[in-house]
């Protein structure tokens, strides 16, 4: 099970505010923190900022490595900046948040995952849209894997990120989610699969017992890898719970370990 930091973005205040005025401190907290709740990778992402986002990139980068060293998921729609990232990731193997079938899209950021050898995340949309159907899904993440892996990217290092749309808008999207990570690892056994969990729950309330509840669905369905917040301990109990029923925890290590920190 591979779990993103998903805490160092800038469309939360406090850490827009952190890059803002260059408070180191609050990003090394954070980066922290999030290594002690079990994080493997953490996403780094500033593009609200705009303009600004190459140098606010560069220094988030920076700064979070002088006392990490957990490898970095570079998040970023534009191929400048996330070469930017790239370029000084320096602990382990950086992943890329994302690329996806659209044209242009897959075309800027193939050339970066080749160079620097990353792992990547691979959004299941293309030109035409967001997948309205499963077997749409599906088409496109065959297309994706068929692509990357013609350019030299390992399968194991590909991640597909079905696409989770919110459950108020239609109730079939959760189960057209479990459908598409079933098939794409009955078709693609050593590709991964990877999502955000919070779409699920917009617009609903009690928005953290869908997602918990989710998370535990999918992997389930064989979800292998999640963006999140680790340091929620609520979550990270649902999920080395599941781990150990799902019998990916030997001897219930981690179990053990988390009931023992008072997960």
């Amino acid at each position: 099970m591979l779990i993103i930091g998903e805490l160092i973005n800038t469309t939360r205040k406090s850490v827009r505010e952190a890059v803002d005025t260059r408070s180191r401190e609050l990003i090394l907290q954070i980066a922290r923190a999030q290594v002690e709740g079990g994080a493997h990778y953490l996403d780094v992402n500033c593009g609200n900022l705009i303009q600004r986002e190459p140098a606010g990139m560069e220094w988030l980068v920076n700064i979070i490595q002088e006392e990490v060293c957990l490898p970095l998921c570079i998040d970023t729609p534009n191929p400048e900046v996330m070469e930017i990232g790239l370029s000084l990731a320096r602990h382990g193997r950086p992943m890329v948040n994302s690329i996806s079938a659209e044209e242009k899209r897959f075309s800027t950021v193939l050339p970066l995952i080749v160079r620097y050898k990353t792992k990547v995340i691979a959004l299941c949309i293309e030109d035409a849209g967001v997948p309205k159907t499963v077997a749409d899904r599906l088409r496109i993440a065959d297309r994706l894997i068929a692509d990357l892996t013609a350019a030299g990217v390992n399968e194991d290092d590909i991640y597909i990120d079905p696409l989770v749309k919110p459950l108020s808008t239609d109730t079939q999207f959760g189960l057209d989610v479990l459908e598409t990570i079933r098939g794409i690892h009955t078709a693609h056994p050593e590709v991964h699969t990877i999502c955000g969990l919070s779409n699920i729950s917009y617009g609903l309330p009690n928005r953290r017992i869908l997602n918990q509840t989710f998370m535990i669905q999918t992997m389930t369905a064989g979800m292998d890898a999640y963006i999140l917040d680790p340091t929620d301990r609520e979550m990270a109990g649902f999920l080395r719970t599941s781990m150990a029923l799902l019998g990916q925890d030997r001897y219930c290590a981690n179990y053990l370990k988390a009931f023992r920190s008072g997960l």
